[in-house]
């Protein structure tokens, strides 16, 4: 099959312009005319070199980000309230991208759509961009007769979500960056820095303190192994990738990132409210209990937590309550387990997870600001330290050689 670029106009009058696949021009025209385009020009683009070829569809075919779905939730939330047909509107929003693989999704979409497919059903079928709990609140949304508002809730999960995910990031750059160069410095000195200091203490041959003999040690081991060190950091590294991947592995590394020092809390925190946030927003809008339970020990995205959520889950079907089976888990605060167990009794138990929710989120946004500042002491002793081993390894054997000249 031959590339075609084309040029067209949708209904509302803008230009599209795009490439499509197919045997001739014909069967162009009549693709773009079911999409509800009118072709101005379609030409036969030249196939470049394969090499070429797929350093271009590498460059352009990028993934889905998390911001490319907030932006169509609220086209979709807009398109939906608008009385735009279905349809026409998935076909409007797919030639209105430049993301050409959210654009080949939405258009697959769209052929599903004309097949009698329901909308859920169609995007369950790329797994890639959609979740589960995004396809199971859209599916709540499509039998309630409220999809608009359905692609309202999740604009607003995926926000807060999204904003979360920065703010943690933004917290733990700055003493990741400290903690990288302090690693290269490390490196640089015992390879390139120490090994003439040693040169200079041989040729004295005075007596070395136990903090030089330890420094220059170090550093010969640095010079003569480095090349399997680093291989040793690389194979580590991407054994350590591979381990997270498995079942036991993901499950062990969800454990231990609770437990790290300071930000395990924050993770935690961060982890519990976007619990208490996806279990509300699926509650409130009809998604069954188990079935909410279950999607979210699948969008926690921290396989022991969802473990947790199962166990809550287990005790439901048991036919326990919420306030027993969530504090039975051990996840949540005296205080959080009593705002559910008020929802519990009250009928309200959506209205109070996004109450539990905000709790936690508000904890996160505090524990952010404060987190450089229970940081920084760390860094500062740790830096301390490093440069006091160097000033005892080499000024101390200076200080006797300058001592033994001067006597």
């Amino acid at each position: 099959m031959a590339s075609f670029s084309f040029k067209g106009r949708n209904a509302q009058g803008q230009e599209v312009k795009g490439q499509l696949e197919a045997a001739t021009v014909d069967v162009v025209v009549e693709q773009l005319t079911r999409r509800g385009l009118t072709p101005i020009n379609v030409e036969e683009v030249q196939a470049p070199s394969e090499l070429m070829a797929r350093l271009e569809t590498y460059l352009n075919d990028k993934p889905v980000t998390i911001v490319d779905l907030i932006i169509f939730c609220r086209q979709m939330y807009t398109v939906n309230k608008a009385g735009v047909p279905l349809i026409q509107g998935v076909r409007g929003l797919a030639n209105s991208l430049n993301h050409q693989r959210f654009q080949r999704v939405l258009h697959d979409i769209a052929d599903q759509l004309e097949k009698g497919v329901e909308l859920s059903a169609a995007m369950s079928l790329h797994p890639d961009v959609f979740n589960k709990l995004f396809i199971s609140l859209v599916n709540v949304g499509e039998n309630s007769g409220q999809l608009e508002e359905a692609f309202n809730q999740l604009s607003l999960y995926l926000e807060r979500d999204l904003d979360t995910a920065k703010r943690i990031k933004s917290a733990t750059r700055y003493p990741s960056f400290v903690l990288f160069a302090l690693v290269i410095a490390m490196v640089v000195i015992n390879i390139f820095v120490i090994p003439n200091f040693a040169d200079m203490f041989a040729k004295f041959g005075a007596d070395l303190p136990l903090p030089t003999i330890i420094l220059l040690n170090t550093s010969q081991f640095f010079v003569d192994y480095w090349p399997y060190m680093l291989g040793t950091v690389v194979a580590s590294w991407l054994l350590f990738k591979q381990h997270i991947k498995t079942e036991v592995g993901s499950r062990q590394w969800g454990q231990f990132l609770l437990k790290i020092p300071i930000v395990g809390d924050i993770v935690e925190r961060a982890s519990m409210g976007r619990y208490a946030r996806s279990f509300g927003l699926m509650l409130s809008s009809g998604v069954p209990l188990i079935q909410a339970l279950t999607l979210c020990s699948k969008v926690i995205d921290n396989p022991w937590l969802g473990d947790k959520i199962l166990g809550i889950r287990e005790g439901i079907e048991r036919g326990e309550g919420l306030h027993t089976t969530h504090s039975a888990s051990g996840m949540f605060t005296p205080l959080v387990l009593q705002m559910i167990g008020v929802g519990e009794e009250s009928g309200q138990v959506d209205t109070l997870l996004q109450e539990v929710a905000e709790f936690y989120e508000r904890e996160v946004d505090y524990d952010l600001k404060t987190l450089s500042d229970r940081i920084e002491p760390i860094m500062i002793v740790i830096m301390a330290s490093f440069v006091l081993i160097l000033a005892l390894g080499i000024f101390l054997p200076m200080w006797n050689m300058y001592s033994l000249q001067a006597a």
